[in-house]
């Protein structure tokens, strides 16, 4: 076993970098890509440095914790971006800075309003006139918390 891995050269690096790469488009979800590309690097780094077996196991085996662990990094700070800016299944939320005419005299307190092709129930701190143009600057729940536009 152990003469067999004395004769490791670059070709075999770049082979298993390949076949990782190929197991990747299968499916795996990124768990393949990332080995793989560290098998290539450590294929171009036999061919410029003579290495023997262990070093290039243990730089097979950093490498993918380097380029594993970035990706991770990379993937959680995009996740809680997203999951911070997204109003996707928050239709609610996504109506904050729409503007609309108001059909009816609003008076204070609470009241409905048609905003797009739904009718909303609003609150709001003034009478206002039908024909008014609104802002939606709050949401709770599902009460819509409406102003004169500025």
């Amino acid at each position: 076993m152990i003469e067999l891995l004395q004769q490791l050269n670059h070709w075999h690096w770049l082979a298993l970098g390949l076949a990782l790469l190929c197991f990747e488009v299968l499916g795996t979800a990124g768990y393949c890509l990332w080995l793989g590309i560290s098998a290539l690097v450590v294929g171009l780094l036999l061919t410029l440095l003579p290495l023997g077996w262990q070093m290039q196991w243990m730089s097979f085996a950093s490498f993918s914790m380097i380029t594993t662990w970035l990706w991770w990094r990379y993937q959680t700070g995009k996740d809680q971006k997203d999951e911070q800016t997204t109003t996707l299944n928050k239709r609610s939320q996504s109506l904050i800075g729409q503007f609309t005419v108001l059909d009816t005299d609003f008076p204070i307190g609470k009241g409905r309003i048609k905003l797009g092709d739904t009718s909303w129930s609003a609150m709001t701190e003034h009478n206002l006139a039908a024909g008014t143009t609104v802002e939606v600057y709050k949401v709770e729940g599902i009460v819509l918390y409406i102003r004169v536009k500025k």
